[in-house]
């Protein structure tokens, strides 16, 4: 239980550095491509690097708690689609809290 926890709390930090990293790639896209600024050019390759951490404890917290391959291929995608990582962040953080209290009351 020790370790679905802190797997639990791994997610969440990447979750919200994966979705900040996102937002920080959109407009350094915005900024390149209508405005031709070239300021941010290793905001992609950064995010690159996140987004393999935060799917490392994706892998972690799916594989500890023992959830069905859609709900890893759902938390997958959201670090590569614009705010879903916030928005799935509270779901999964809330399913994995009730599981995590089901199996302490065991």
């Amino acid at each position: 239980m020790r370790r679905a926890s802190g797997a639990l709390r791994r997610y969440r930090v990447m979750a919200y550095v994966t979705g900040s990293m996102l937002l920080v790639l959109c407009l350094e896209m915005v900024l390149k491509y209508a405005l031709h600024v070239y300021a941010l050019d290793w905001v992609p390759r950064l995010h690159g690097f996140v987004y393999i951490v935060y799917l490392v404890t994706v892998f972690d917290l799916w594989s500890v708690m023992r959830w069905k391959l859609g709900r890893f291929v759902t938390m997958a995608a959201a670090g590569v689609v614009p705010v879903m990582s916030f928005v799935l962040e509270r779901r999964v953080h809330a399913d994995g809290q009730e599981r995590l209290a089901t199996l302490g009351r065991r």
